[in-house]
C-alpha cells in the first residue's frame, strides 16, 4: 500500500514528477523510490550538480549483473530446450556482453537520462552500465518476479533478435586465434598504455602476430579494446570473418 502511494506520489505530486514520467517510458511503471532508480544513472566519473552526495551507481551495477546473467541463462534454458551447455552459454555471453548492453542502452534511451544525472560527456561503455544499474534498481523496487518480466518483455523482445545472434559469432578474438593455431602462427596481446580520459581508465592495446606489431586499438574496457584490436587485424590481414556461431 505504501509503495502504490509512493507511485501514484512520484507520478503526480513529486517536484521530480519529470523524471518519474521519463523513467516510466524506459521501464514501464512509476517506481516509489525515485532515489534508487535516480543513483541508477549516476557515473562513478561525474559529481551531480543537483545532488551530490547520492552515491554512484557501481553498487547497482554490481547487482544488475548478476541478475541479468541468472534471467537471461533461465530465459535461454526454456527457450531452447535441446541446446547443450556450450550453446547457451555462449548466446547468453552475446546478449549480456558490455557492447550488446550499449546498443540495448541506446535503444531504451538511457542517453537522456545519463544527461540528466551526469555533468561530463556521455561515452557509449555509459549505456551499457547505466542498464545493468537499471536492471539491479528495478531489482530492488520489484523483485526478481517483476525484474524477469522488466527484462524479457523491455529488453529482449524488444531489443535481441536471438535468431540473428544464433548465427552471428562476432568474437574477433577467437576468431584470429584459430586462424593463426592454423598456420602455426603466435598470437599474443601487449598492454601498450593506460591513461585517463574523463576521469576513467583507458586501454590502448595491439594484437602481436610472431612478434609483430599488427593492429592497435583502445577502449575502457581492457578486453574490449582486445576485440577491436583483433578486428582491426582480420580486416588488415584479409581474413573472411567468420558470422556463423559454432
Amino acid at each position: 500500500m505504501f509503495r502504490t502511494i509512493k507511485r501514484i506520489y512520484n507520478a503526480y505530486f513529486s517536484p521530480e514528477r519529470d523524471v518519474a514520467r521519463r523513467l516510466k517510458q524506459i521501464i514501464g511503471f512509476t517506481p516509489s523510490n525515485l532515489r534508487i532508480f535516480k543513483q541508477a544513472f549516476f557515473h562513478k566519473s561525474t559529481q551531480s550538480e543537483k545532488d551530490y552526495a547520492i552515491q554512484n551507481n557501481e553498487r547497482l551495477e554490481y547487482l544488475g549483473d548478476a541478475v541479468l546473467g541468472t534471467i537471461v541463462a533461465e530465459y535461454l534454458f526454456q527457450k531452447y530446450p535441446n541446446a547443450d551447455e556450450g550453446f547457451l552459454t555462449k548466446m547468453r555471453s552475446k546478449i549480456v556482453k558490455r557492447k550488446s548492453l550499449n546498443k540495448i542502452g541506446d535503444s531504451m534511451g538511457v542517453d537522456m537520462l545519463l544527461n540528466e544525472f551526469n555533468n561530463t560527456r556521455i561515452s557509449r561503455s555509459m549505456l551499457g552500465n547505466a542498464v545493468e544499474a537499471l536492471v539491479g534498481a528495478v531489482y530492488l523496487e520489484k523483485g526478481y518476479d517483476g525484474t524477469k518480466r522488466f527484462i524479457v518483455r523491455r529488453m529482449l523482445r524488444k531489443f535481441v533478435d536471438v535468431h540473428e545472434l544464433e548465427r552471428f559469432d562476432d568474437n574477433y578474438k577467437s576468431q584470429l586465434l584459430e586462424y593463426c593455431q592454423k598456420k602455426g602462427q603466435n598470437v599474443s596481446y601487449r598492454l601498450l598504455t593506460r591513461y585517463k580520459m574523463d576521469k576513467r581508465d583507458r586501454f590502448k592495446v595491439a594484437v602481436i602476430i610472431d612478434g609483430k606489431k599488427i593492429a592497435v586499438a583502445d577502449d575502457f574496457n581492457k578486453k574490449s579494446a582486445e576485440q577491436q584490436a583483433s578486428e582491426k587485424a582480420l580486416q588488415k590481414l584479409e581474413i573472411p570473418v567468420n558470422e556463423k556461431a559454432e
